[in-house]
């Protein structure tokens, strides 16, 4: 298991080092300066925490409350800032999908080998 430890360390420095992580690193570290998105994320944290209370409470949200909801998610996905974080962490996604592709693909192939490789 020494041996396979060792190479998923090296995979995840790979994968460190890679464009795509290195502009979701940089995407998530800019987020920290928006104000907006901020005050958006606390405001949204708010508002779930009022559907929470009320869904708990055995009740179903107030429409205003939703209407709100809504509004807010809606202004959190309009911002230019936000839209770079979707992207980024879509871009990164797409190369770990293809990291596990290539990894299921190696398993079936080692499935298949009679050949043991220590």
């Amino acid at each position: 298991m020494t041996r396979m430890t060792e190479m998923a360390k090296d995979l995840g420095r790979a994968l460190a080092q890679t464009d795509e992580y290195q502009t979701l690193k940089r995407t998530v570290s800019g987020t920290s300066d928006d104000r907006e998105l901020a005050e958006l994320r606390t405001e949204l944290e708010g508002l779930e925490g009022q559907i929470e209370a009320a869904m708990r409470g055995g009740h179903e949200p107030t429409e205003e409350l939703k209407s709100d909801y809504e509004e807010t998610v809606g202004r959190l996905q309009s911002s230019a800032t936000y839209q770079r974080l979707v992207s980024a962490q879509t871009n990164f996604d797409k190369v770990l999908l293809k990291v596990n592709q290539t990894i299921q693909e190696g398993i079936a192939a080692g499935a298949e080998s009679r050949i043991i490789i220590p």
